[in-house]
């Protein structure tokens, strides 16, 4: 019975024994199989690689063109719109009533504060003057004769040869004819006065406009059109709107005691008319549009601008000395992120991630990637991988000129 018992187990051992190394057999085909794997799937991309590269130096070169990456100043700015607004528009009226004898002022004529502008017939103003100072002449002597009887009373008085009534009296004579006097003098100087105003000056410097009335007509001083109209347009103003959201940001720099330059452009924006300064801002939001309104002005020493005229407004916040600039074609997006083409000296295309900042008028700048002077693919990058030859055309095209940038 016992030996039966260690038969069996003894069977038991080989069984477990024979298991155990077909296992180990097993272990050991299945490493052998993946070093084997391994090995073909490293050497298969290794040959993919080769073959790639080999495909891309067969491949003929893909015509690009390119443009050089510039290193300028590039000023940050607000864009808002405006309109140019006269500093100062006065209506040039009479302040006498008569007949305007004579123009001296042609139309669109550029004058200066105190100039002759018209004439208005100054003879009845004389004829005033003439009687004001006859009556004036008259009332001192009476004035005069009256001081002397005053004098002439008071030793009378002096003397109980006359009652001090009578002095009295003489006294108030003496005062009548002083305010006589004075009157008279009134009289003489308004009618100087109306002799002054009979010749019209300018008020102001600026620019006249048409003419509003001819010479031979007579005038008033309630007439309402006035003789003609002065605009100042040296300097002159602009009145611009800009998002509110931007105001923060303005009064920042406003307040710091930044001089804020203000350009103005035309309709299309593509040519600047004037450059000027911010004047100031105004003081509430309009809450239909959102928008604060900001004042600026101008020398326009050349006349640019012309009041009532529709401009674009470019509020620089600051200038980005040095910043790398690139046109906005050259930038292109994939799943890695932005990057550009660059053309390296062997005729081959580079991909370069680069860190974008913004882009305006077709330009945009670039953080971090870049350098000035290299050249970078503004057309053709959708035929291009990394390493691909290219060939050159139109080396200068597409190249950044300085801009200005909206933020």
């Amino acid at each position: 019975m016992v030996f039966m018992q260690k038969s069996q187990d003894d069977r038991k051992d080989q069984i477990s024994s024979s298991v155990f190394k077909k296992k180990r057999w097993l272990m050991f085909f299945a490493a052998c199989l993946l070093i084997v794997g391994v090995y073909i799937f490293v050497s298969r991309g290794e040959r993919q690689a080769r073959a790639a590269q080999q495909g891309l130096s067969a491949q003929p070169a893909a015509p690009v063109s390119v443009a050089t990456v510039k290193k300028q100043d590039f000023a940050v700015y607000l864009p808002g719109l405006g309109a140019v607004i006269s500093l100062n528009t006065v209506t040039v009226k009479t302040l006498v009533d008569g007949e305007m004898t004579h123009v001296l002022f042609r139309e669109g004529q550029v004058v200066s504060r105190g100039e002759i502008l018209a004439e208005i017939d100054p003879r009845p103003f004389e004829v005033q003057l003439t009687q004001a100072e006859g009556a004036l002449a008259r009332d001192q002597a009476l004035l005069q004769n009256g001081k002397v009887d005053l004098e002439r009373y008071k030793d009378l008085v002096k003397k109980d040869l006359i009652p001090t009534q009578q002095l009295d009296t003489q006294q108030a004579l003496v005062h009548q004819y002083e305010g006589m006097v004075k009157a008279d003098q009134g009289q003489i100087d308004s009618a100087k006065l109306q002799l002054v105003y009979a010749h019209i000056t300018s008020p102001i410097s600026g620019r006249i406009g048409l003419r509003l009335v001819d010479p031979g007509n007579i005038v008033h001083a309630t007439d309402a059109n006035g003789l003609a109209v002065i605009t100042q347009v040296q300097p002159i103003s602009v009145i611009f709107s800009l998002p509110e959201d931007n105001l923060p940001q303005i009064l920042g720099k406003f307040r710091s005691g930044v001089r804020l330059t203000v350009e103005a452009y035309d309709r299309d924006q593509k040519q600047k008319l004037a450059t000027g300064t911010l004047l100031t801002i105004d003081n509430q939001i309009d809450p239909t549009t959102g928008t604060v309104k900001l004042k600026a002005r101008f020398p326009n020493t050349n006349n640019e601008l012309f009041p009532n005229q529709f401009v674009n407004a470019r509020l620089i916040i600051e200038v980005k000395h040095n910043a790398i600039i690139v046109p906005a074609s050259a930038i292109q997006h994939g799943p890695e992120g932005t990057f550009v083409y660059v053309v390296k000296a062997d005729q081959t295309a580079a991909l370069r991630p680069v860190t974008v900042g913004v882009t305006q008028e077709g330009n945009t700048s670039i953080m971090t990637g870049l350098s000035g002077g290299e050249l970078v693919v503004v057309d053709g990058a959708d035929r291009l991988r990394d390493g691909s030859k290219v060939e050159v055309e139109g080396q200068n095209r597409g190249t950044p000129t300085p801009q200005r940038q909206s933020k």
